[in-house]
């Protein structure tokens, strides 16, 4: 389990794939325990990433901590940025916004037509930062945070990311190429303002793609989030 940074109220680590966000057996707060030695160390999520997804996460030690962290997403103070490979040539940049319906029986999410019951808005912007043979890596900033929205609103407009297996039907035979690449929130005990980065790994499809900008999302020599 890779740490980036900890301290007595929060811990920020890197979320391996295929692991569960919540506290349960061989969920991200239990492999966190056992890497401190500390089985009994109350760990708290305020933010998931889906199963799928790897990358950078947050974990508050303790309630008080907890509660800062999710004040401070709920009035949407707590930054996020992702990157993702996906098929074909985006745009440079822009904006997606959609209805979002979440079918909890087959746990997948589609675009829904018109506002309805479990359907909720999605919205994000995002730009390009590096392109392929018929691929595109995007950096990612979400407005709002619903289930599998990266995931589907690039697909439903014909650009699924690498890796893809619920929302697109030809496989890649590679990992779900989305990763969590940085964070900024306020300490919730020393209010000071942090930031953390981290790039994806030297894998395919991100090393197949050649940069166009800057992929480091933000770190504490100013670079931008």
């Amino acid at each position: 389990m890779e740490i980036l940074y900890r301290d007595t109220s929060l811990i920020v680590c890197v979320k391996p794939a295929g692991v569960l966000s919540t506290d349960e057996a061989g969920g991200l707060p239990e492999l966190l325990r056992r890497a401190l030695g500390e089985p009994e160390a109350e760990l708290r999520t305020v933010h998931r990433l889906d199963r799928a997804v790897s990358g950078l996460m947050v974990v508050a030690r303790g309630a008080a901590s907890a509660s800062a962290l999710s004040r401070e997403i709920r009035e949407g103070g707590f930054e996020k940025r992702y990157l993702a490979v996906v098929h074909g040539i985006c745009p440079a940049k822009g904006e997606l916004r959609d209805l979002l319906y979440r079918d909890r029986a087959r746990k997948m999410t589609f675009v829904a037509e018109r506002p309805g019951k479990d359907v909720q808005e999605a919205v994000l912007d995002y730009e390009t930062v590096g392109r392929g043979e018929g691929m595109s890596m995007v950096r990612i900033r979400l407005h709002t945070g619903r289930t599998h929205q990266i995931r589907v609103q690039f697909a439903s407009r014909g650009f699924p990311l690498f890796g893809e297996r619920k929302y697109c039907a030809d496989p890649d035979g590679c990992a779900l190429a989305l990763w969590s690449c940085a964070l900024g929130f306020t300490h919730p005990v020393t209010g000071e303002r942090l930031r953390f980065a981290k790039d994806p790994p030297a894998l395919f499809p991100w090393t197949a793609c050649e940069e166009i900008d800057s992929l480091s999302c933000c770190n504490g020599a100013g670079e931008r989030l």
